[in-house]
């Protein structure tokens, strides 16, 4: 926020990087298209960045002060920044390990074309509901059903949309996530209250996806000749080690996180198991991998882990969808997508830090009158910070914190706003290409956002429901009501 010995911004000033930044956007995807993603975005976010910090300068705030804004602003993302490095030492290590190839060959055998979409977002829910995050679901399950998609044929990136939407599903039902539990922490409201009070609003978007997926299944055309089924499994057998075994990292990183291990120790712990099991049953994928018959066997081990792990696995046998599928991974594989959340972080540093954000956010307030156009203004408070901040935590706290007393003054129950929160604050984050999880999910699965978004139901769902219901006033309850049954 700006001092109060500075100049207040205007709403204009408020607007400008706003605009600006939309109007790079669209120069950004006309020229490079799917390529926007890797340098252009970050240079039109930079730019209006730039453009927030000169408002900044011109009301009178520091350069030392905006700087040291957006320092901060970076460092929220720091922890992001780390589980995208050590997710690509998973996938490296996993693919080496065979636990990847496993997960695919099995699945490509137990998976129908007409229900995969549909078995996808229940396997993913299932998963992220078990141990309460969508990224580690989409890390390691979601990284096995994308490979199968490809195996049977299928669109990845309806795959990805089915993953995105199960994995948030999961992640927004599940005590375990941090993100449900920050939500009812930020307004005053008791954990499970707030999880029940989320089923209204998550259980009929969850069943409408469903039903989408199911027509997208049964109504793809993937004629016979084209899922090569024989080919691609036969590929697999000939080039890895094909075992049960290869699975123990994927069960391990599961239990760490059910016991709430840190994400970052997970996913390297994970990765380092994928790098173990890889010596321990992959001994000629290694060979192949590392080709240097100079090195000791040992130390081939030890070079391709290494290799794996920052530089991912590659793999050459002359079917290029297959080798395209399995060379994949490394830590210099999410560089770029590092690089993207740097530049839209500094974006919402820049706007919060120069109180543009503010300006915006409480001239929606001001607007709202009824209870569905306040339960709105929550929504689209979200879905804006999760553009223009690019992070869901701040997407939830800083709505949190404004609306949370207007609820209160309308005799609106906190959890009808911790619920909204959630509705769109959390669903949102990863259908904008530059917010961490929209990045995230781009670089693990390997399909652009500007591709799968489309696809992500539940997630497109969730808020109009939630707007729905505030509109007709279905289920928002008054203070009042607090220790009522729902």
């Amino acid at each position: 926020m700006v001092d109060s010995s500075d100049r207040q911004p205007s709403m204009l000033q408020a607007l400008t990087p706003v605009v600006f930044l939309i109007v790079l956007l669209f120069f950004s995807v006309k020229l490079f298209g799917s390529d926007s993603s890797y340098g252009a975005n970050q240079i039109a976010l930079i730019l209006s960045a730039a453009i927030a910090v000169l408002i900044g300068l011109f009301n009178g705030q520091t350069w030392k002060e905006l700087e040291a804004g957006i320092v901060d602003g970076i460092s929220l993302a720091m922890g992001a920044m780390l589980i995208l490095l050590m997710v690509g030492s998973l996938i490296g290590t996993w693919i080496l390990a065979g636990t990847v190839p496993t997960m695919i060959y099995y699945g490509l055998q137990i998976l129908s074309p007409d229900y995969f979409y549909v078995a996808s977002c229940i396997i993913c829910a299932i998963v992220a509901v078990s141990i309460g995050s969508s990224w580690t679901t989409a890390g390691t399950v979601g990284i096995g059903l994308i490979g199968i998609s490809q195996g049977l044929g299928l669109d990845p990136a309806i795959t990805a949309g089915a993953i995105i939407s199960g994995a948030y599903f999961g992640d927004k039902m599940s005590p375990l996530s941090d993100t449900t539990n920050l939500a009812p922490a930020v307004t005053g409201t008791d954990l499970f209250t707030h999880i029940r009070h989320m089923v209204w609003t998550t259980a009929p978007s969850l069943i409408i996806a469903l039903i989408l997926f199911t027509y997208f299944g049964l109504t793809s055309d993937v004629p016979a000749e084209n899922l090569e089924l024989e080919s691609t499994l036969a590929l697999l057998d000939a080039n890895f080690n094909i075992t049960l075994w290869s699975l123990i990292p994927l069960v391990a990183v599961f239990a760490m996180a059910i016991k709430k291990v840190p994400a970052v120790a997970t996913i390297l712990i994970g990765a380092l198991l994928g790098g173990l099991f890889a010596m321990l049953t992959q001994g000629d994928v290694i060979t192949k991998f590392v080709n240097n018959s100079d090195l000791s066997v040992a130390m081939q081990y030890v070079s391709a882990v290494w290799t794996a792990m920052f530089s991912g696995f590659s793999i050459s046998t002359g079917d290029q969808i297959f080798d395209g599928l399995l060379s994949r991974g490394g830590m210099t594989s999410m560089l770029n997508t590092v690089w993207l959340i740097i530049c839209a972080m500094s974006f919402g540093a820049a706007m919060e830090k120069t109180g543009l954000l503010h300006k915006l956010v409480y001239s929606i307030i001001g607007m709202a009158k009824s209870t569905g156009s306040l339960i709105g203004s929550v929504l689209l408070t979200c879905i804006g910070m999760n553009v223009i901040a690019a992070d869901q935590y701040i997407a939830i706290v800083l709505p949190g914190r404004m609306y949370r007393a207007e609820f209160k003054r309308r005799g609106l129950d906190a959890k009808n706003l911790s619920r909204t929160l959630e509705d769109a604050g959390t669903i949102t984050s990863p259908l904008i290409p530059w917010n961490t999880c929209g990045a995230y999910m781009a670089a693990t699965l390997g399909v652009a956002t500007g591709a799968y978004w489309v696809y992500c139901f539940f997630n497109l769902v969730n808020p109009i429901v939630s707007f729905i219901y505030g509109m007709l006033n279905f289920k928002i309850a008054k203070h009042d009501e607090a220790n009522d049954a729902i």
